[in-house]
């Protein structure tokens, strides 16, 4: 008697992915139900347009600027000529953020700067959280400067075998 394979059960519907994603909205537990008091769908007005006098950057893809935005930060220096310069790209085209990273960088270095011109050492190594990486990770601390180290250390090395 050959050996004949049973016939295997089916499939359970909570084994199936995505099973019940076709019942009835009303039936399903990811929608939201009704809320008391309900949302409200809009403000009663819209909100009053902001006015300042620092530079605000615009997308071209939008016209006009939004009625509330930030000011803390206007574009200045080096990095305001870089995100002037991205925010002539559209926001789909990939220079336009690699020139806003690039202006964030930037923009630490000059305030670094900024300190420096005041008076103001700056604590590098406590701003960037060396004291807490240390407290929480020191493994990771003094790989990270073995690695620095090595790096360094090449780069000496292949500069002055070059002389």
């Amino acid at each position: 008697m050959p050996n004949e394979s049973l016939p295997s059960a089916p499939p359970r519907r909570d084994d199936i992915p995505g099973w019940g994603s076709d019942l009835d909205r009303a039936s399903r537990p990811a929608v939201p139900m009704e809320r008391m008091p309900a949302r409200i769908a809009r403000p009663p007005h819209p909100p009053e347009q902001q006015h300042s006098h620092a530079e605000v950057l615009v997308s071209p893809e939008r016209p006009g600027i939004t009625p509330i935005y930030g000011t803390t930060a206007p574009p200045r220096g080096l990095s305001g000529v870089l995100r002037r310069t991205a925010y002539r790209q559209t926001e789909n085209d990939i220079r336009h953020w690699l020139l806003l990273l690039l202006a964030d960088r930037v923009d630490a270095v000059e305030g670094i700067g900024d300190d420096l011109r005041h008076g103001h050492i700056p604590n590098v190594f406590s701003e960037m959280g060396l004291p807490a990486a240390w407290k929480h990770n020191p493994r990771g601390v003094v790989r990270k400067a073995a690695i620095g180290a090595a790096v360094l250390g090449v780069s000496y090395w292949l500069l002055r075998r070059r002389k």
